[in-house]
C-alpha cells in the first residue's frame, strides 16, 4: 500500500514528528511505500489564494500552486495524519492543507442540484490521524465532544471518500505526559500502525 503521511508541526524533535518517525519505520518495515510529506518541512503555504477561492465553484479548479500536492494525494492508497491538536483543532497548516488541496475536482465534487457533495478521493482507503492534545480525555470527550475526530470522521473523510477504514488515536494530557507515558504511547503507534 502506498501511504502519504502527513506531518503538521513546526518543531523538527517535537513529539509528533517522534510518531510519524515511528509510523514511517513500521510501514516500511511491513512493506508499504511511505510518501513523507512535512507540510513545515516543505514550506506549505496554508492560505487558499484569491484565484483558487474564486475557481472554487467553477471548471476547473485552480491547483496551479498545489498541484505536487495535490498529484501526492491522488497517488495515495492510504492516508495518516500526524498532528497536534491546538484549541480543540487542527494546527493552522493542516487547515490549510485541507483547504488548499482537498479541493473540488480532487477530493469532491459539487453537486449541481445543490445537495451533499460527492466524494473523488476513491483511491483512498485508509484514513488515519495520529495525535496529541494537551488536555484530558474527560474534557476532550466529555465537555467538548472530541471535535477533532467529529470533523475529520464525518466531515472530511465521509466528504471525500466512501467505505474508509477510519481510525484516530490520540495522546490526552501530552502537557503533563511522563516520558514514560510518551514511550508507551509510541508502542501503541507501533501497534497499530502494524496492523496496516
Amino acid at each position: 500500500m502506498r501511504i502519504l503521511l502527513v506531518l503538521a508541526h513546526p518543531l523538527e524533535e517535537s513529539f509528533a514528528a517522534s510518531v510519524a518517525r515511528v509510523a514511517k519505520e513500521t510501514l516500511e518495515g511491513r512493506g508499504h511505500t511511505v510518501d513523507m510529506l512535512d507540510l513545515y518541512r516543505e514550506d506549505f503555504d496554508p492560505r487558499l489564494s484569491e484565484s483558487e477561492r474564486g475557481s472554487y465553484f467553477s471548471e476547473p479548479y485552480d491547483d496551479a500552486e498545489v498541484s505536487g500536492w495535490i498529484a501526492r494525494l491522488k497517488a495515495a492508497d492510504g492516508l495518516v495524519l500526524v498532528f497536534p491538536q491546538w484549541w480543540f483543532n487542527f494546527p493552522a497548516i493542516l487547515k490549510g492543507f485541507f483547504d488548499r488541496v482537498f479541493a473540488p475536482g480532487v477530493a469532491f465534487e459539487h453537486d449541481s442540484a445543490g445537495g451533499r457533495i460527492i466524494p473523488r478521493l476513491g483511491n483512498i482507503r485508509l484514513f488515519w490521524a495520529l495525535t496529541s492534545t494537551g488536555s484530558p480525555w474527560w474534557v476532550v470527550h466529555l465537555y467538548m465532544g472530541n471535535p477533532v475526530r467529529r470533523l475529520l470522521k464525518r466531515g472530511i473523510a465521509a466528504f471525500c471518500a466512501k467505505g474508509l477504514d477510519f481510525r484516530m488515536l490520540a495522546l490526552h494530557d501530552m502537557d503533563r505526559a511522563t516520558e514514560d507515558k510518551r514511550k508507551r504511547h509510541l508502542e501503541r503507534v507501533r501497534a497499530l500502525v502494524s496492523r496496516i
